[in-house]
């Protein structure tokens, strides 16, 4: 069970793990939550924690305040999809579209939060299956099953038997962002690490796959803005 403690003032909340597996300290700030977590090596010092601790507070503090404003999605606010913010208008109909720079939305306002995740749950399954599924093609491999969730800690898995996980908020990315992960993840299938074999073969799929790396790195927090 992982213990907390707060640092400097005002107070930042850290929750610290211990792990069997760390060789080091591990710093990481939630995607989704902004929550603080610390993983050491399970024989660390805590006095050696808290002093490393300490000397990251300045980076810790700089990027909590880069974090986006959390937005609950209302009609007549804005809404990310596939790079764009799209205005949400209320519609009548059955269906969530898209049309005219805006995102038409029917049905009661309780609704919009669970019909605009429903609308982007599709719309992500469609394209990462059809990208993966190219790319696949492309090393002469066959997908297992394709699921999505909504990660916290990563955008996308690859286990041993060909089974690929997506986050479905990369639908707010722009596209070619959603292929560089659907690249990475099928990579994986070949290259069950992070060597320089396995980016030179995301490289042979996705050329330009650095600059969506790169996006990632520098904007994926503002997809877990919105909460639904």
């Amino acid at each position: 069970m992982a213990d907390t403690i707060s640092i400097g003032t005002p107070p930042i909340a850290v929750s610290i793990r211990r792990s069997e597996r760390a060789r080091r300290f591990s710093l990481r700030i939630s995607n989704a939550d902004s929550t603080v977590n610390l993983t050491l090596p399970k024989r660390a010092a805590m006095n050696d924690a808290l002093d490393f601790l300490h000397r990251q507070e300045g980076w810790l503090r700089k990027n909590l305040a880069a974090r986006p404003t959390l937005i609950l999605p209302k009609f007549g606010g804005q809404f990310l999809f596939r790079g764009a913010d799209l205005q949400i208008r209320h519609t009548q109909g059955r269906s969530v579209k898209i049309a005219a720079g805006a995102i038409h939305v029917p049905g009661d306002p309780d609704r919009l939060g669970a019909r605009l995740r429903g609308f982007c749950k599709v719309a992500a399954r469609a394209q990462l299956v059809d990208n993966a599924e190219f790319y696949a093609y492309t090393l002469g491999k066959s997908l297992g099953k394709i699921t999505l969730r909504d990660t916290r800690s990563r955008w996308g898995s690859c286990s041993s038997e060909g089974n690929l996980m997506f986050s479905w908020r990369l639908i707010m990315a722009p596209p070619e962002v959603l292929s560089y992960v659907a690249a990475h993840e099928v990579a994986h299938m070949i290259e069950m690490n992070h060597s320089a074999d396995f980016w030179r073969l995301v490289d042979s799929l996705l050329p330009e796959y650095k600059s969506q790396r790169r996006w990632l790195k520098e904007h994926g927090a503002s997809l877990y803005a919105f909460r639904f």
